[in-house]
C-alpha cells in the first residue's frame, strides 16, 4: 500500500531516542523472573565455589608458614622454648629478626614437617577441585537461564509483531524492523551468555576477598582500598564516553541491514536502471557510519582495561610495601602477606573483568532498548472480549458515513456510505491516490475507520474479532507473496483446515494454475523459495488467486490481482472468477478492462470519495468522470482486443 508509505519517513520513530541504560538495564535484568529457581542454584553454587576460592590462599599461606618454620625451627638449638630462642636472640643484638620471628610458630630442633604440608596442600588441592566444578555447574546454569530468557523474549518480539498495526511497518525499513528481531537479541544473547555469569562471579570474589583482607589484616586491607574510588572513577567516565557511540553502532547495523535488504530484494531493478554505483555510495556511506561508531566504541570501552591493570598495580605495589614493613616488624608472617598478595590481585582481577566486561554490557543493553521498543509500541486496538458474529455470513457490506485519515491534518476519506449486496462484483477504479486500497484495508480492519462504521451482514466489524473477520476474506494482492516451500504447500496456505491434494488441484485447476503447474518437474511438489525462482511474475500470481480461492471465503478482495498475467489468462481468470463468485461478494481493485465492464458495480473514487456509481455502460453513457477515465486508459485496449 503506496499511501503511508509516499508520507512518512521510513526509520523515523522511537530510534531518535536518547539511552535510558539504567532503565533499560533494570528492565532486561527483569526479564529472568521466570528464571528465580534457577538463579538461585546458580546463586548458592557461586557463593560456594568463591568462598572456596578465597579460602584457598589462607590454606596455601599456612603451608608456607610450615615450610618457613621448619626451615627457621632446624637451625634453632633443640630443647629451648621459642621464647627462650628469641630472648637469646635479643640479647645478642638481633631484636629487629628476633620480631620479625615471632609471628611464626616453629619449634627450635625440628625441621620441615612434610606430613603436615602435604595434608594442607591436599585441602588446598580439594577445596580448588571443588571449587571448580560448582563454577562449571555455575557456567551450565547460567546458559540454561540465558537461553530460556531469550526464547522467551523471542516468543515476545514475535507475537508482538504480529499485533502492530499496519501503520508501524508503513513508517519503518522492513530490513531495520528484522534487524532488531534478529541482530539485536542475538547481541543480547551473547552479552549475557558472557557477561552474567561472570559478573556475579566477580561481584561475590570482591566481597569474599574483603572480608578476608580483613580478616588477614586490616591495615593492609585499608591499604588495598585506597585504589578502588580511583577504578571507580575510570569505570564510570569512560562508561559514559563510550555509550552513545554503542547506541549509534546498532542503529547503525539496523540501517545498513535495511539497505542491504533493499537492494537485495530489487537487484534486478538495481541493475536494469544502472544504479549499481548509487547503490555502492550509499552502502559505502551507511558502512563508514557503521565503522565509525563501532570504532569509537570499542576504543573509548577497550581502554577501560589498560587503565583498571595500572590501577591495580598500584595496588599490588603499596600492598607490599607495607606488607614487608609489618612483617619486618612481626606483626604478620611471611604466609599471610603472601596470601594477602594473592587475596590482592583476586581483589583486583575482578574490578578489572567487570570493567572489561563494560562495553559487552553497554553494548547488550543498547541492544536491549532497541528490543523494547518494539515491545512498547502502541498495539491495535484488542479485540471485544464478548465478540459478535454474523448469524448467517452472505456477504452484505455496508460503509455507513465512513471517514478516514492516515495524517490527522489530512482527510483521505469523509462521511463515505456504500452498500454492497451479497453476491455483488464490485469493481473499484480512479486516481492513485484516491483511497482505493484504503478502503478494503478498512474492510479488512488493518485500519480503523477514524468515524463511521463498517457493517458485514449487519454486524459492526470493529466488534468483531479480527480472526473470524478476515477468515471470511480472501485477498489476492498485487505484490505476490510465497514462502519457501512446495507450490501444492503454497496453494494450502490460505486454507484453515486441512486439506487434500485433490482440492488443492481443484483450486489450482479453478486459477489456471494447473496447466503450467504439471510442466514444471516435479509438478504440484515443485520446491520454489520466498522469491518465486523458477516461476514467471503471472504465474506466481495465479498460485496466489489459487490460494485465495482454496480458502472459499465469503467476500473476494483483489487488488489489481491481474495485473501481472497475459490478456488471454486473465479472460480465463474473470471466467472462472464468475463461477466462484456466486453467492460471494467480490471487491476488484484493477484498472484492466476485462476486469472492469464485467462488474455489477462500478465505484469510481476521487480524493476518498466516491464521485460515480454504476454499471459499466450506465457510467460511459453519462459522460462524467468515468467515461474520462475510459477514455484515457482503455480506449486503446478496446481497439487492440477488436
Amino acid at each position: 500500500m503506496a499511501g503511508p508509505a509516499g508520507r512518512m519517513m521510513a526509520g523515523t520513530g522511537p530510534d531518535q531516542r536518547s539511552m535510558d541504560f539504567k532503565g533499560s538495564g533494570r528492565r532486561l535484568v527483569g526479564q529472568f523472573r521466570p528464571e528465580r529457581a534457577t538463579i538461585g542454584l546458580l546463586l548458592l553454587c557461586l557463593v560456594v565455589s568463591v568462598g572456596l576460592n578465597v579460602v584457598g590462599p589462607k590454606i596455601l599461606g599456612r603451608a608456607t608458614d610450615l615450610v618457613f618454620a621448619g626451615i627457621i625451627g632446624r637451625d634453632m638449638p633443640s630443647g629451648a622454648s621459642k621464647e627462650q630462642v628469641l630472648e637469646s636472640m635479643r640479647e645478642r643484638g638481633d631484636g629487629n629478626v628476633a620480631d620479625m620471628l615471632r609471628g611464626t610458630d616453629f619449634t627450635p630442633g625440628e625441621g620441615i614437617d612434610f606430613t603436615a604440608v602435604g595434608h594442607v596442600l591436599l585441602l588446598a588441592l580439594g577445596t580448588f577441585l571443588v571449587a571448580g566444578l560448582l563454577m562449571a555447574v555455575a557456567t551450565r546454569l547460567v546458559n540454561r537461564a540465558v537461553n530460556r530468557t531469550m526464547f522467551r523474549l523471542r516468543e515476545d518480539v514475535q507475537t508482538k509483531l504480529s499485533r502492530l498495526p499496519l501503520s508501524y511497518f508503513d513508517r519503518r525499513q522492513r530490513g531495520e524492523v528484522l534487524s532488531r528481531a534478529t541482530n539485536d537479541i542475538d547481541n543480547i544473547g551473547q552479552t549475557l551468555q558472557q557477561s552474567m555469569g561472570q559478573l556475579i562471579n566477580s561481584l561475590l570474589t570482591i566481597i569474599g576477598v574483603l572480608a578476608m583482607m580483613f580478616y588477614v589484616s586490616w591495615i593492609l586491607a585499608l591499604v588495598a582500598l585506597v585504589t578502588v574510588p580511583l577504578s571507580f572513577v575510570v569505570a564510570t567516565r569512560v562508561g559514559k564516553r563510550s555509550q552513545p557511540h554503542f547506541v549509534q553502532q546498532w542503529r547503525s547495523t539496523g540501517k545498513l541491514n535495511a539497505h542491504i535488504e533493499e537492494m537485495y530484494t530489487g537487484h534486478a531493478l538495481v541493475k536494469v536502471f544502472g544504479r549499481q554505483e548509487e547503490s555502492a555510495a550509499q552502502f559505502a556511506e551507511q558502512n563508514e557510519a557503521l565503522y565509525e561508531a563501532g570504532f569509537k566504541a570499542q576504543f573509548n570501552s577497550g581502554i577501560m582495561q589498560p587503565l583498571m591493570m595500572f590501577v591495580s598495580n598500584l595496588n599490588y605495589v603499596l600492598v607490599a610495601v607495607v606488607g614487608g614493613l609489618r612483617v619486618a616488624s612481626g606483626a604478620l608472617s611471611i604466609g599471610d602477606v603472601q596470601a594477602f598478595i594473592q587475596y590482592s590481585r583476586q581483589f583486583s582481577m575482578p574490578l578489572t573483568q567487570v570493567a572489561s566486561m563494560a562495553n559487552l554490557v553497554q553494548s547488550g543493553v543498547a541492544s536491549a532498548e532497541r528490543i523494547f521498543e518494539v515491545l512498547d509500541a502502541e498495539e491495535q486496538s484488542a479485540d471485544p472480549a464478548a465478540a459478535e458474529r454474523p448469524a448467517e455470513p452472505r456477504g452484505r457490506v455496508a460503509l455507513e458515513h465512513v471517514s478516514f485519515r492516515y495524517d490527522p491534518e489530512k482527510p483521505l476519506i469523509e462521511d463515505l456510505s456504500l452498500t454492497v449486496e451479497p453476491g455483488h462484483t464490485v469493481a473499484i477504479v480512479g486516481p492513485t491516490g484516491a483511497g482505493k486500497t484504503t478502503l478494503v484495508n478498512l474492510l479488512m480492519r488493518f485500519y480503523e475507520v477514524s468515524g463511521g462504521r463498517i457493517t458485514l451482514d449487519g454486524v459492526d466489524i470493529a466488534r468483531m474479532s479480527r480472526d473470524e473477520l478476515r477468515a471470511g476474506i480472501g485477498m489476492v494482492l498485487q505484490d505476490t507473496w510465497l514462502f519457501g516451500g512446495t507450490i501444492a504447500e503454497n496453494i494450502a496456505y490460505g486454507a484453515s483446515r486441512e486439506v487434500t491434494r485433490g482440492e488443492i488441484e481443484e483450486a489450482a485447476r479453478a486459477a489456471h494454475a494447473d496447466r503450467f503447474v504439471r510442466t514444471l518437474p516435479d509438478g504440484y511438489d515443485t520446491v520454489i523459495d520466498d522469491e518465486g525462482s523458477g516461476v514467471s511474475a503471472g504465474e506466481k500470481q495465479l498460485i496466489t488467486i489459487a490460494r485465495a480461492f482454496l480458502s472459499d471465503p465469503v467476500i473476494l478482495v483483489l487488488d489489481e490481482a491481474t495485473s501481472s498475467v497475459d490478456t488471454r489468462t486473465e479472460v480465463l481468470i474473470q471466467k472462472a472468477m464468475a463461477k466462484l463468485a456466486h453467492g460471494r461478494t467480490s471487491f476488484v481493485i484493477a484498472h484492466r478492462l476485462s476486469t472492469i465492464r464485467d462488474a455489477d458495480t462500478i465505484l469510481v473514487m476521487e480524493n476518498g470519495s466516491i464521485v460515480e456509481q454504476g454499471a459499466h455502460d450506465e457510467l460511459l453513457a453519462a459522460g462524467g468522470a468515468y467515461a474520462r477515465l475510459y477514455r484515457a486508459q482503455f480506449a486503446q485496449a478496446v481497439a487492440e482486443v477488436d
